[in-house]
């Protein structure tokens, strides 16, 4: 049988793990696709090479395909999320100058209370300089909410900068940046390199965030819905082999090679396992929701969850056309996997931030388990009020 040859577009980062064993392990080969995959520098570079055809897909950042519906990305075609391939997965950390101005507050850095976090960071000399990998990206969205909840202002108190994942800690050993947020192995590089520390996961201020999402061009999806489904379905079985813990030291080390994300594996464990050193002394946390690739429908594209991105790129860019909320494609994920008889959510819409632990819901055929959505604040989204 002659394969079906897709090029997809990845950044070099350990929630890129869907798409790589989707290749390696053959799962991709299992659903007739030739899956090439091409690394990028940045972020833009990688919306620009799936946005102009250069690419069929791409391991994208979420809110980038919700944007492109709500005219934020200046004329290029729209895109859309066949599904969700990570969750959570980011670290919040600070240069060293800060870190020592937190521990002579008393901070404790203790991982998990993120609004003594952005209180202690409040008490800092303004404006600090924030580096995000991307500006339409769910660092910037959990950032701005997190340092918000404090009393600072963007723009005023706090500036979001766009900065590569591959060179923050560049920009830390530079003393550019007061702050970062970025997804693994980025922030252990840092601290590694740049005696950087890490003060928060982005789990603890969204424990559920959608991180990365498997992007197409839009027009792309509906001429090639076979190939579409295909992907869709390659990608799922990648996540459910890579949710399995027996899985990841051979992960680690796949991962770590250097046409993937290129680090030493021990650094890529630290992501898969949750367990972080946090600065230079060695100091370390945990954070068991730090990074999921399947289990708990992490990887079903929500529409509760394009509703809040939506909402929160309006309130940063003030968008000039209404959201018509096309972007997660969560029709084309429950066609896909279906034949699979994968446990599906009776609705693609959730009230974000309501559940606090672990909970079983009815599903189209039995039920499935939902883990904890909370954010830190308390708040919560429901798309329907």
């Amino acid at each position: 049988m002659s394969l079906l040859e897709i090029t997809a577009g990845y950044m070099p980062l350990v929630d890129a793990a869907p798409l790589i064993v989707a290749k390696e392990m053959g799962f991709a080969e299992e659903e007739g696709l030739a899956l090439d995959l091409m690394p990028s520098p940045s972020w833009s570079t990688l919306r620009d090479m799936l946005a102009f055809g250069q690419i069929q897909a791409a391991h994208m950042l979420s809110p980038v395909p919700v944007a492109s519906w709500l005219g934020l990305m200046n004329g290029l075609p729209k895109l859309q999320a066949l599904s969700v391939m990570s969750m959570n997965g980011n670290v919040i950390g600070v240069s060293p100058t800060i870190a020592d101005a937190l521990e002579a507050l008393g901070h404790s850095f203790d991982f998990e209370n993120a609004k003594a976090a952005a209180l202690a960071v409040a008490a800092l000399p303004r404006p600090l300089r924030v580096g995000v990998p991307f500006l339409l990206s769910m660092h910037a969205e959990l950032v701005s909410l997190w340092l918000s909840s404090a009393g600072l202002t963007a723009g005023k108190d706090f500036q979001i900068h766009a900065v590569p994942p591959t060179i923050m800690a560049q920009a830390i050993r530079n003393g550019d940046l007061d702050l970062f947020c970025v997804g693994e192995p980025w922030g252990s590089v840092t601290v590694e390199t740049a005696d950087g520390a890490l003060l928060l996961p982005g789990a603890a201020i969204w424990s559920a965030a959608p991180e990365k999402v498997l992007a197409t061009r839009a027009d792309w999806t509906d001429n090639h819905p076979e190939p579409a489904s295909r992907l869709i379905r390659a990608v799922w079985r990648a996540g459910e082999w890579l949710d399995q813990t027996a899985k990841h030291t051979a992960l680690a080390e796949l991962l770590a090679r250097k046409d993937y994300v290129g680090v030493a594996s021990d650094l890529v464990d630290r992501a898969l396992s949750g367990r972080l050193m946090i600065n230079s002394r060695g100091e370390q946390r945990s954070c068991a929701q730090f990074l999921q690739f399947h289990k708990e429908a992490a990887t079903f594209p929500w529409r509760s969850q394009e509703a809040w991105i939506a909402e929160r790129l309006t309130e940063r860019f003030t968008p000039k056309v209404p959201f018509s909320g096309q972007s997660f494609r969560s029709d084309l994920y429950r066609a896909a996997l279906e034949p699979l008889g994968v446990a599906m959510p009776l609705s693609s819409y959730k009230v974000e931030g309501a559940l606090g632990s672990r909970s079983h819901v009815r599903g189209q055929s039995g039920s499935l388990s939902l883990g904890a959505n909370r954010f830190f604040d308390g708040q919560v989204f429901d798309p329907t009020s």
